[in-house]
């Protein structure tokens, strides 16, 4: 007793000036001595003290992931490396940030279900992640609305830039009323301090209530063309001409999109020659994730992002299976499928709280991941003799469920890691899971929303692409905030949640992305719906004016008066 008291003192008079710099930065103490600073408080002590500190301190603890970052900084490097160590980490970072794409991108579009799930996935699993622990919630408030200003001022004002258009009045203002509503509920949330079970369900349901209300907007939009019709059809006795472009409603234009510039993605591992192909040349040929005939028409920049994205696509390949319904063959690889029946549930434990169920021993003898191969491949077995390589079997509907819990957990995974070294980087630099949020976890969530929408509106379909930016993230926050929470209250057991904001800069945040909504409201109709090169400018200008204010609110140049 008498050590660890000596010990306590020891530490007690080494952080004895920080201390009275981080006041505002304590805490309820779990832990004897050391757990009542903040992880944040390593940067103010002695090198040689900072490995013992993150060691000990409750609050450098991460719950989830595989790879304790603070621990590799502080602990397994010396010093002099951190430079290196930090270029390290933001590299994984952006390679997280790519397979969080490539995962959404190429595996959750197959289903039309998952569509909407898929294109907010990474946002999504980063906000349930974030909000699993209460030190990184803020992450989550960050990263949803920082991910809201940016797709609505910088996609929506590229967009403008790149094809100026007339926007659909109705879905405008439908979508921007649900998520100024979703906005205000976060914010409300927010001056609060926290989510109750009945707020959670609050926001699920709301989100429902859109969905519904999208679903009949739209059938009543059909049954009036289609009055439209037939009244034109009496009236003139002859065929009727199409409607113009700009007159099509958001649906219509998505169907001639996709007719007019459709691509066949399973193009691109379809054989030059068909004939009777023997088991190991189908694996060989699913299993590889290059066409040989694309790679010569592409540019170098494509050929490196290509290289890039090999290792992962490899292994998205060999762990998730893809049921596509557009193919004649339903992306039936029966080697491949059955590789996958062993592979795909070995993948799951493995990634189930970052493995800790699959190394768990039944009974003392066999660990729960030998079962599972064990399993497997019996059940793999099975199918390989029961099936053949030309026809698909009845029940290949399935793996579609497989593939689907698959990727998941790849996307889930991906982002446990993006959060652990995002906070990991906060306490390295000491900046506050907000700033993080709102900088590199909504830049790197969004980096497919703006390259799909700036696509969408250079081959033509500014319309639809103007609609993405505000029907997608009234789904990323309303399921992000509301799942997240309910998920933490039913894993916890508790009855809220709580919300600490990281200060003035959250409310900078918040006010920030309602103002732009509540500038686009008005300015859109002030225009007649016709949205032109100048009004995309000002909505870049008021981005960077945001991100500049926010910056300095986070270094402390503008703060609030004492009173």
């Amino acid at each position: 007793m008498a050590h660890t008291s000596g010990v306590c003192l020891q530490w007690l008079e080494a952080l004895g000036n920080y201390v009275q710099l981080l006041r505002s930065d304590l805490f309820v103490p779990d832990v004897p001595c050391l757990s009542f600073l903040q992880c944040r408080a390593v940067c103010g002590l002695n090198v040689s003290d900072r490995c013992n500190f993150i060691r000990t301190n409750a609050d450098c603890h991460s719950e989830g992931g595989y790879l304790d970052y603070l621990e590799g900084i502080f602990c397994h490097f010396p010093p002099n490396l951190l430079p290196l160590v930090i270029t390290l980490y933001v590299f994984w970072l952006l390679y997280l940030f790519l397979i969080l794409g490539v995962t959404a991108a190429k595996l959750f579009p197959h289903g039309v279900t998952f569509l909407a799930f898929g294109n907010g996935a990474p946002d999504i699993f980063s906000a349930l992640v974030a909000f699993s622990d209460p030190r990184t919630a803020g992450l989550a408030i960050g990263a949803l609305f920082g991910a809201g200003v940016l797709v609505t001022t910088v996609v929506a004002g590229g967009i403008t830039i790149l094809r100026p258009f007339m926007a659909a009045s109705r879905p405008f203002l439908r979508d921007i009323a649900f998520y100024m509503l979703a906005v205000f509920l976060t914010f409300t949330a927010l001056y609060l301090g926290r989510v109750t079970l009945v707020w959670a369900l609050g926001y699920l349901g709301l989100y429902l209530f859109y969905v519904a209300t999208v679903i009949l907007c739209t059938w009543i939009y059909q049954w009036q063309q289609r009055q439209s019709l037939v009244y034109s059809i009496h009236l003139h006795s002859s065929t009727p001409h199409l409607p113009p472009a700009e007159m099509l409603s958001d649906s219509e234009e998505d169907r001639v999109s996709s007719n007019a510039n459709s691509y066949d993605y399973g193009d691109e591992y379809r054989p030059l020659f068909y004939g009777q192909e023997t088991s190991a040349q189908i694996l060989a040929r699913a299993l590889n994730p290059l066409d040989y005939r694309r790679w010569k028409d592409q540019p170098v920049s494509w050929r490196l992002l290509k290289v890039v994205k090999l290792p992962v696509e490899f292994l998205l390949l060999l762990t998730v299976p893809v049921v596509d319904p557009d193919r004649e063959d339903r992306n039936w690889k029966r080697p491949l499928n059955c590789l996958q029946l062993v592979i795909s549930p070995l993948f799951l434990v493995l990634t189930l709280q970052s493995g800790a169920y699959g190394v768990y021993e039944i009974g003392g003898l066999l660990p729960v991941w030998a079962v599972v191969v064990i399993a497997g491949t019996a059940l793999a077995s099975v199918t390989f003799f029961a099936t053949s390589n030309r026809e698909p079997p009845k029940l290949h509907w399935l793996f579609a469920f497989l593939g689907f819990l698959t990727s998941a957990l790849w996307i889930n995974t991906a982002a446990t890691e993006v959060v652990n070294i995002l906070r990991s980087l906060g306490v390295v630099f000491r900046l506050s899971n907000t700033v993080l949020g709102l900088t590199l976890l909504a830049w790197g969530n969004s980096i497919g929303d703006v390259f799909s929408d700036f696509t969408l509106a250079r081959q033509g379909y500014p319309r639809m692409a103007f609609s993405a930016c505000f029907g997608g993230i009234i789904f990323n926050i309303l399921v992000g905030v509301g799942l997240g929470c309910l998920l933490q209250i039913i894993r916890s057991h508790v009855s809220e949640v709580k919300l600490e904001p990281d200060g003035l800069l959250v409310w900078v945040l918040a006010g920030a992305l309602g103002l732009s909504l509540v500038l686009s409201l008005v300015s859109v109709p002030l225009q007649c719906f016709r949205l032109s090169t100048a009004y995309g400018l000002c909505l870049l200008l008021f981005y960077f004016s945001f991100l500049l204010v926010a910056l300095l609110t986070e270094f402390g140049v503008i703060r609030l008066k004492s009173v």
